[in-house]
């Protein structure tokens, strides 16, 4: 499934048009479409954004199709950017202004009724986590058992789940959250009971702080919910968030808890795992120790124009990687964590 590595007696132009492609993520712009070269899996994906506004599901298609992308994940958004009185411009991402946002359970009925809308072909190329709650409500689960029941054997994971996320966190009415609340226990272990991957944003440190300082809340989930399959979305990195021991607190967590996996999409990529467009050497040499805990994905909200670009920026990553661990990477590790049922299916 993916490429392989360069064929001997090639020419000197070949070499070259090898390397340009090789190089081509990085010398692209955002809107840029280049040759397909590895067959990607994306492990996080909101369908729409901080408005609940799509581009809408053929656009996400072809966007796809132009990535490499087979197979997805697909969440909405559990967050509403509010359009306040003093704003005279409609705001459209939630740092647009100071205006806060508040939850919005109706997005994982927009994710549900598209989804639901495809052929059967199409929608088995996505696969629908709940996130509409606020998890610092103990109601929360309420939401998450309403929606399984609404949808019968529909949802194949839960989360995004927002909890510490730097501006976000500010900026959204009610308690902030934590990876290890009482609210979010019975939500853990529901996706337990129904085989479903959690999925979930929480932040390993304050901006400037350098030091983990957040991290034991994850831990704490994880370690207290051994049943449950954990996605650590960002391996807990936002804006703005420098810890220079990251490598050093994934190999230790990765060590001790089999039920943890991270998610390197979104500011990862540029800020920790390549550098100058070299991959840094410590974070392939963790990824090789655990070949089967690391996956890709776009984090795009809602709008796709330059989500080849997102998808396709990981090949100089993965190209540093050995093969079989690339496939894993890019491909396989996202559909390993999925409900049995799922990935027994036809």
């Amino acid at each position: 499934m993916f490429a392989g590595r360069m064929p001997p007696r090639l020419s000197f132009l070949a070499v070259v048009g090898l390397v340009f492609a090789a190089a081509a993520p990085l010398l692209a712009g955002p809107t840029d479409v280049i040759p397909v070269r590895y067959h990607l899996c994306d492990c996080h994906l909101h369908f729409v954004d901080f408005l609940q506004h799509t581009d809408g599901m053929q656009a996400y298609l072809a966007a796809m199709d132009a990535s490499g992308v087979d197979e997805t994940m697909i969440s909405g958004m559990p967050l509403v950017k509010e359009w306040a009185q003093e704003e005279h411009r409609k705001p459209e991402y939630y740092l647009d202004d100071d205006a806060r946002c508040y939850w919005y359970s109706a997005t994982d009925v927009l994710v549900a009724r598209e989804v639901q809308a495809l052929p059967e072909a199409q929608r088995k190329r996505f696969h629908p986590f709940i996130c509409g709650f606020n998890a610092a409500d103990r109601n929360a689960i309420e939401h998450v058992k309403r929606m399984i029941e609404w949808y019968p054997n529909f949802w194949e994971g839960i989360g995004e789940i927002m909890t510490r996320h730097d501006d976000l966190t500010a900026l959204t009415y009610g308690e902030v959250p934590h990876a290890d609340w009482p609210s979010l226990d019975p939500i853990y272990n529901l996706a337990a009971e129904n085989d479903l991957p959690i999925s979930i944003h929480s932040d390993i440190s304050s901006v400037w702080k350098r030091e983990p300082i957040y991290l034991s809340e994850m831990e704490n989930a994880v370690r207290d919910h051994p049943k449950t399959r954990f996605v650590w979305c960002h391996a807990g990195i936002s804006r703005r968030i420098d810890v220079p021991t990251m490598t050093v607190e994934l190999h230790r967590l990765l060590k001790t808890y089999p039920n943890l996996w991270i998610d390197l999409a979104w500011v990862v990529f540029e800020n920790y795992l390549v550098k100058d467009g070299k991959p840094d050497p410590a974070w392939t040499s963790l990824i090789e120790e655990f070949p089967d805990r690391f996956m890709i994905g776009s984090d795009k909200v809602g709008h796709f124009d330059t989500y080849p670009h997102e998808m396709q920026k990981y090949y100089v990553f993965l190209d540093a990687l050995k093969p079989a661990t690339a496939q894993k990477v890019g491909h396989d590790n996202f559909l390993s964590i999925l409900p049995q049922r799922v990935k027994g299916r036809p």
